[in-house]
């Protein structure tokens, strides 16, 4: 009780703080040089012209990915992933329903948080972006050529996917840590015997360097702590994965006291090198398994889900040398590894410091056996043996750090509410700015590669109480835009985001923009129901089925008058774009629908459902402005009692 007590009674404290240092910056202005100066002209991004980077940020509790112009702050394209979206119809459409099935049946929404995009040899690609789902275990490939969710797959014996989805420097790999550990596998047991009976898994699932594909390699089933969040090594620590853990307690009730009883927690230190090679030479353990591995087909527009049954599972102590536990201050979160791939910095919650570890200093006290104990027969280093620095009394509740191309680290601190700018190496504090409020996550563009860009730093926050106009009791969450290129950070910009933002990536502009795809080609289209031409059209009745071969182009549907469905009918609208030029995609509704439009790009085809209650005359029109006749682009379809025997007809110009 006597820690709970001093847990809350810093905890108030701190809250105090942080109203404190608001307060007075705001009122002074200081530390916000970017307001006093030309903020507004380095952030304007005049008509006709493009923004410097994509920003991509997760949409959290949305279950999307957004775009963001950089540093304008417009929002670009909200990419649908894992939670249906009427706007497109993305998980409504027939092709697109498959991306989000998984082994628990069709789930509509998902918590997404970390993307993460491709690299080679550490330097950001721009050939995908991967993030994860939480709370149905997954991890999701968006193609950065069609901007769209390509992959989906589901992480079995995983629960709270948190720490994902990060990738190694050649995008061998993307992880998948658990937050919540749980007995592996599944069964029905008494939730106070948890300790060493629930387990935690990470999970390495390797891309194909050509297509992008995913597939689970192996999983390491772990100790049943919390694994929070992760990064890889890079250059010199290449072959590693680093993850933070809490609750090596192994509580399960009231957690925020008694999973802070430990000074430390860990760093699990992972050498993926190693474990891969036990694995090529057939070590492991294949268990049962169901999850669900979701593609969309290029060509023929449309997901297919596959329900996989089993999993490659490795045990830690199979594979000496593999797996190391580095002791970090309590209930560490962010886990972050600068360009060199030396430092690995573990930031305790709790702590009033940052303790930043040395990979080489790792190699060397285990290579001497410098232990100080084990854990599940995991051994623990000696802290003091692998420290590389202490930067002192940063700040308060510190989460995540970023890299600029200068040597500097950049912690965001969620107390205190403030960015922090040190130098690596000599753990020294060189700025310090406020956010406002509660920052979680920071972003700077290719921050967590071996090149970071280093020209902005957008902090994430949580709370903005009084930075825009009020909507209710639930106020947008807010990104703010520093300029990190002089030796003080300048605040340049606040913009609202989607959702609530967790971590974000970021890649110059002209690493994509001139790769994205413009249309699809309708000799490459391979759908089944595609119709390229007039004579393509049709309506076919199958029982009580019956599908509609459309097409559409500005601006007409064909066919747009149809007859003989009936009441009780289930009704594909199949609709092929025949448009073959940039930025002209077609709506689709239909009067009665009970799930969402559909917007079609250029060249595809895509299906949706509609089942008629009613007798009476339906309209169907584009949802989408495309031309000067768009409010003529419409049609008809006659709906029959259940028992008429009306035939089909469809017609367009009375033809």
């Amino acid at each position: 009780m006597k820690k709970s007590i001093n847990i809350l009674f810093f905890l108030a404290i701190a809250a105090g703080l942080v109203g404190c240092n608001n307060g007075n910056d705001r009122k002074s202005g200081k530390g916000q040089g970017g307001l006093a100066t030309n903020a507004a002209e380095r952030v304007y991004v005049a008509p006709g012209e493009h923004d410097e980077y994509y920003a991509f940020m997760s949409g959290g509790f949305s279950g999307q990915l957004s775009v963001y112009g950089l540093p304008s702050g417009r929002m670009l394209k909200v990419l649908p992933v894992f939670s249906q979206n009427p706007e497109n119809g993305y998980g409504y459409t027939e092709e697109t329903k498959p991306m989000l099935n998984t082994s628990f049946g069709f789930v509509p929404w998902d918590d997404s948080h970390h993307p993460d995009i491709s690299q080679t040899d550490g330097v950001l690609d721009g050939r995908w972006i991967f993030i994860n789902g939480n709370n149905t275990p997954r991890i999701a490939r968006i193609d950065l050529k069609n901007f769209a969710t390509e992959e989906i797959i589901e992480i079995p014996n995983s629960a709270g996917n948190h720490s994902s989805s990060f990738i190694t420097e050649n995008t061998e790999y993307v992880v998948a840590g658990t937050r919540f550990s749980v007995p592996i596998p599944q069964e029905d047991m008494p939730i106070n015997e948890y300790k060493g009976n629930f387990k935690g898994s990470l999970t390495f699932i390797s891309v194909d360097q050509e297509t992008g594909r995913m597939g689970i390699k192996f999983q390491l089933i772990m100790p049943g702590f919390n694994y929070d969040l992760s990064h890889p090594g890079r250059d010199k620590s290449h072959g590693w994965f680093f993850f933070t853990t809490y609750n090596t307690e192994e509580a399960h009730s009231l957690l925020e006291v008694n999973a802070s009883q430990n000074d430390k927690d860990f760093i699990a230190a992972i050498n993926w090198k190693k474990i891969e090679e036990y694995v090529n030479n057939g070590g492991g353990k294949m268990v049962p398994a169901n999850y669900a591995h979701n593609v969309m087909d290029e060509h023929t527009h449309t997901a297919t889900s596959t329900m996989l049954k089993e999993v490659l599972t490795v045990n830690p102590l199979d594979v000496p040398g593999a797996v190391y536990f580095l002791p970090t201050p309590k209930s560490p979160h962010g886990c972050d590894v600068d360009p060199t791939g030396e430092y690995i910095i573990g930031n305790g919650k709790l702590s009033a410091d940052l303790t930043v570890h040395s990979f080489t200093k790792m190699l060397d006290a285990i290579e001497n056996k410098k232990f100080d104990g084990e854990a599940y027969g995991i051994p623990i280093l000696n802290f003091e043996d692998i420290l590389a620095g202490v930067v002192k009394q940063p700040g308060l509740g510190p989460l995540h750090t970023e890299f600029d191309d200068k040597g500097n680290a950049y912690t965001t601190f969620f107390i205190s509410s403030e960015v922090v700018k040190w130098k690596v190496g000599t753990w020294e504090v060189l700025d310090r700015q406020p956010v406002f409020y509660s920052v979680g996550h920071g972003m700077i563009p290719g921050g967590n590669s071996r090149k970071p860009f280093g020209k902005y730093f957008v902090a994430l926050n949580k709370i903005t109480k009084d930075r825009y106009l009020p909507t209710g009791p639930e106020l947008t969450q807010s990104a703010q835009l520093f300029d990190i290129t002089g030796d003080k950070m300048e605040l340049l910009l606040d913009f609202p985001t989607i959702g609530e933002p967790h971590y974000a990536a970021a890649i110059p502009a002209d690493m994509i923009k001139n790769n994205s795809r413009k249309i699809y080609k309708l000799a490459e289209n391979k759908h089944p129901y595609a119709a390229f031409t007039n004579s393509d059209t049709k309506v076919v009745r199958e029982g009580k089925n019956v599908h509609i071969y459309m097409n559409m182009i500005r601006s007409h549907f064909n066919p747009d008058n149809i007859e003989g469905v009936k009441v009780g009918d289930k009704v594909f609208f199949h609709i092929t774009n025949l448009e073959q030029d940039f930025d002209v995609p077609h709506g689709f509704a239909v009067i009665g629908a009970n799930n969402a439009e559909m917007l079609i790009v250029p060249g595809k085809t895509e299906t949706l459902v509609w089942e008629p209650k009613q007798v009476g005359v339906w309209p169907f029109y584009c949802t989408d402005f495309c031309s000067a006749l768009h409010q003529e682009m419409q049609g008809y379809v006659r709906v029959s009692p259940a028992d008429s025997d009306i035939e089909l007809s469809w017609s367009l110009d009375e033809d």
